[in-house]
C-alpha cells in the first residue's frame, strides 16, 4: 500500500530532452534518443503518486519501448521533486478504469485484495520485459515508488535520495514483497519492521541500488552508464537478463511475490486494528494520519 498524494507540495517540472518517437500520455513523458527509451512520471504536484491512469500508462510505454527496435534500454524516472511518493490512494488516484485484470466480483472482492494483485502484475511487466529497465531516482522513493524502483532491473539513486516503505508502521504489508530478494535477511527485516527510510548512499551499500552518485551528478553519471550499454545487441541484453530472471525463477522469486495480496488482505482488512489508519484519515486528515503512523519514529530522528 502506499501513501495518500500530497498535494500542498509545491513542484516544478524538470525539463525533459524529448527524441523523435514522442508519445502523447496525460501521466508520463515517452522519448526515444540513442536507443534508450525515457520514461518519466509525470505527476509533480502529487509527487508522481502512482493512480490507476498513471500505471496503465507505464505500462503501456513499457510495452511500446519493447516492440520498437529502436531501443535497446529503457530508463524511469521522476520529473518534479521526487521520483514517486507512492500508491496514490487519494480520490482522483484509484477512480476510474482499474487495472487490467482486475476482478470485480461478490466471489473475491472480501479477501483477494485486488489492488495489491494489481500491483504486483503491473510490476511484473518489467520483470518479464525483454529489454532491461532501469530507474534513476531521486527525491523521496517511498512505498509504491519503491515497489516501482526494485522491480527495475538496474536502479541508481541519488546520495541523498530517501528511500522506503513508511506505511509498513501502521497499514499493511508491501503489495508486491521485494525486501528478501533485494537485500540480506538482516536488511530485509530491518526495512520491513521499521518502515525506516535510507539514503540512496545507503542503499547503494548495503545492495538495494546498483550505485548512487551525488544528486548534482545524478543525470549525467547515469547517462554515462548507459550510452554503452545501449550499443549492446538487443538481443544479448535480452538473454542476459532472462538468464538471470530464470534463476531467481527457480529460487521461488514469482511465487513468493504472488504470496503479497494475501498478506496485504489479511494486514490491511482481517487483522485487529487494520483501519485504524483509514479512521484517523476520515476524522482528521492526511497530516494527522501520517503524524499517527510515524511519531515514535520522527522523535527519535527517524524520517521521512
Amino acid at each position: 500500500m502506499g501513501l495518500p498524494s500530497d498535494p500542498n507540495g509545491d513542484a516544478t517540472v524538470s525539463p525533459t530532452k524529448q527524441g523523435t518517437q514522442d508519445m502523447a500520455y496525460e501521466n508520463i513523458l515517452y522519448g526515444v534518443e540513442d536507443r534508450i527509451a525515457s520514461i518519466t512520471l509525470n505527476r509533480p504536484e502529487k509527487r508522481n503518486a502512482l493512480s490507476f491512469a498513471l500505471r496503465r500508462e507505464v505500462v503501456d510505454a513499457l510495452r511500446t519501448a519493447e516492440r520498437d527496435d529502436a531501443v535497446s534500454v529503457i530508463l524511469l524516472s521522476g520529473a518534479g521533486p521526487a521520483f514517486s511518493a507512492g500508491y496514490d490512494m487519494g480520490p482522483d488516484g484509484a477512480s476510474g478504469e482499474p487495472p487490467d485484470g482486475w476482478v470485480k466480483s461478490e466471489h473475491f472482492d472480501s479477501w483477494t485484495d485486488q489492488y495489491a494483485r494489481s500491483c504486483v502484475r503491473d510490476w511484473l511487466t518489467i520483470w518479464d520485459l525483454l529489454k532491461p529497465v532501469v530507474a534513476k531516482v531521486h527525491g523521496y522513493c517511498l512505498a509504491g515508488g519503491s515497489e516501482l524502483m526494485s522491480m527495475c532491473d538496474i536502479a541508481f539513486a541519488a546520495d541523498d535520495a530517501q528511500i522506503g516503505y513508511p506505511p509498513m508502521r501502521g497499514m499493511t504489508t508491501p503489495d508486491t514483497l521485494y525486501f528478501p530478494w533485494k537485500v540480506s535477511m538482516a536488511q530485509a527485516k530491518y526495512l520491513q519492521l521499521t518502515g525506516n527510510c535510507v539514503t540512496g548512499r545507503e542503499a547503494a551499500a548495503m545492495g538495494w541500488v546498483a550505485k548512487s552518485f551525488p544528486a548534482d551528478e545524478l543525470d549525467d553519471q547515469v547517462m554515462r552508464e548507459l550510452r554503452p550499454m545501449s550499443q549492446i545487441a538487443p538481443d544479448l541484453l535480452a538473454a542476459n537478463k532472462a538468464s538471470l530472471n530464470q534463476i531467481y525463477e527457480l529460487m521461488g522469486f514469482r511465487a513468493a511475490l504472488q504470496t503479497g495480496w494475501q498478506w496485504h488482505v489479511l494486514s490491511g482488512q482481517l487483522r485487529p486494528g487494520a483501519r485504524e489508519f483509514g479512521k484517523v484519515l476520515r476524522e482528521h486528515g492526511l497530516r494527522a494520519a501520517i503524524e499517527w503512523r510515524d511519531a515514535p519514529f520522527r522523535r527519535e530522528g527517524f524520517g521521512p
